[in-house]
């Protein structure tokens, strides 16, 4: 059985606010709720969505 393992960001807000990713990667989730919801996502495509502002606010 492979075990997922989770990862921070490097640059994760100091109170925990933040999102982590899984490895093998295609898994994201809230820090603050581990037993919460996953949300299985092509990462590097989310990622880049994020960062062409797909996701901000009008």
């Amino acid at each position: 059985m492979n075990e997922v393992r989770w990862q921070k960001p490097s640059r994760s807000n100091p109170n925990g606010n933040c999102v982590e990713l899984s490895n093998p990667r295609g898994r994201i989730r809230d820090s603050k709720d581990p037993n919460g919801p996953v949300l299985r996502v092509d990462v590097l495509k989310f990622v880049d969505s994020v960062k062409r502002g797909r996701f901000d606010a009008e």
